[in-house]
Order: structure tokens, then C-alpha cells, then sequence
């Protein structure tokens, strides 16, 4: 009877184990995952196809507008929060100085396991993050090889609230006193190093 209950705790401990995997790959919160890329996306595609629905440049230009700024403000003071546990904004000191703080969320022994970070979460926040970007900084050089000078201030929009907001989180990762240049040079010369180190020991 005592190698059965020692079969049933492996049982339930295999069970938890499985049970706290599966949690920290579902998405918690599917609103925010959703308008994390909807408006991004959607800026995107209003883009990409206005010319061929028949709309005025003014009309779509406005349009992408609202989307961009929708996009920045949800997934400066929402997503992060919610999907990543980051934040980053800007606030002025009593000095009158302006200062630029990057908070990430540390997770300790006493949280519950539904305030830990969920991997699929994640993963959809830094996708999102990440792609749209380089997506509008391509939009950027076709628009400059095409001569399509009109969506250039557009273009440039995208890049700027997009970008700033990947950098914001970057640096909300990293740690807010880590300089990106400096840690970008140290991992290279890390790269540079094991490679000659390797040709050293194969020779």
C-alpha cells in the first residue's frame, strides 16, 4: 500500500508539472494579446492596400494616424504591463528636469502563479514588438527608391512611435542603467573572442 501512495505523489507531482506548464503557455489576457497587434497590424494593411480601395491620400494618411497613435498609447500603457510585466514613461523631477524611468516587474516567491509571465504572451508581445518596426523602416526605403515622397512624413511616423516604443522595452529588459551600445560591443568581442579561440584550439 505505501509503493502505491508513493505511485499516486509521482502521479500528482507529474500532474503539476504538466498543470504549471500549460498555464504559462496559455494567453491570460486575450483582450490585450488581441489589440497588442490589431492596431499595428491594421496600420499596416491600411498602408499596404489604400491605393487599391480608391481612398484619398488624406483619408488614409488620417487613418494610419489613429491607428499608429492608438498602437503607441495601448502598448506603452497597457500590453507592457499586462503581457510582460514592463514599463517605461517619462516624468519631469521638482527641479524641473525631465527623466526617463524603465521599470520591469521582478517576480518573488510570495506571487501567485496567475501573476507570472505567460511564455505564448510573451512571445506575442515581442513578435508584434520587433516585426512591425523593421515592417515600417522597409516602407521607409521603398518610399525613398519609389519616389513616393507624399508617404514619406507617414512612413517616418511609424518608424518613430513604433521604434520608440522597442527601444522603451528594450531598455525596460535590459535594465534601465545598462548602456545598449556598450552591452552590443561586449557581445560581439564575446563572439569575436570564442571564434578565435576555436580556430585556435582546431589548428
Amino acid at each position: 500500500m505505501r509503493l502505491d501512495s508513493r505511485d499516486d505523489d509521482d502521479v500528482s507531482l507529474f500532474d503539476a508539472e504538466e498543470d504549471s506548464a500549460a498555464r504559462k503557455n496559455k494567453v491570460k489576457h486575450p483582450v490585450a494579446s488581441f489589440f497588442h497587434l490589431f492596431f499595428r497590424v491594421s496600420a499596416l494593411l491600411v498602408y499596404l492596400f489604400c491605393g487599391l480601395f480608391g481612398g484619398s491620400f488624406i483619408a488614409c494618411m488620417v487613418t494610419i494616424i489613429l491607428l499608429l497613435s492608438c498602437d503607441f498609447w495601448t502598448v506603452k500603457n497597457v500590453t507592457g504591463r499586462l503581457l510582460v510585466g514592463l514599463r517605461w514613461w517619462n516624468q519631469v523631477d521638482d527641479d524641473g528636469k525631465s527623466r526617463w524611468v524603465f521599470e520591469s516587474r521582478k517576480a518573488t516567491e510570495n506571487q501567485s502563479s496567475a501573476s507570472k509571465i505567460s511564455n505564448a504572451e510573451s512571445r506575442i508581445f515581442w513578435l508584434g514588438l520587433i516585426i512591425c518596426p523593421i515592417i515600417w523602416v522597409i516602407f521607409a526605403f521603398s518610399t525613398l527608391i519609389s519616389f513616393k515622397i507624399k508617404w514619406l512624413a507617414v512612413v517616418i511616423l511609424g518608424v518613430v512611435l513604433q521604434g520608440a516604443n522597442l527601444y522603451g522595452y528594450v531598455r525596460c529588459k535590459v535594465g534601465a542603467k545598462t548602456n545598449l551600445r556598450s552591452m552590443a560591443t561586449n557581445y560581439f568581442g564575446r563572439q569575436f573572442l570564442k571564434q578565435a579561440l576555436t580556430k585556435q584550439e582546431e589548428s
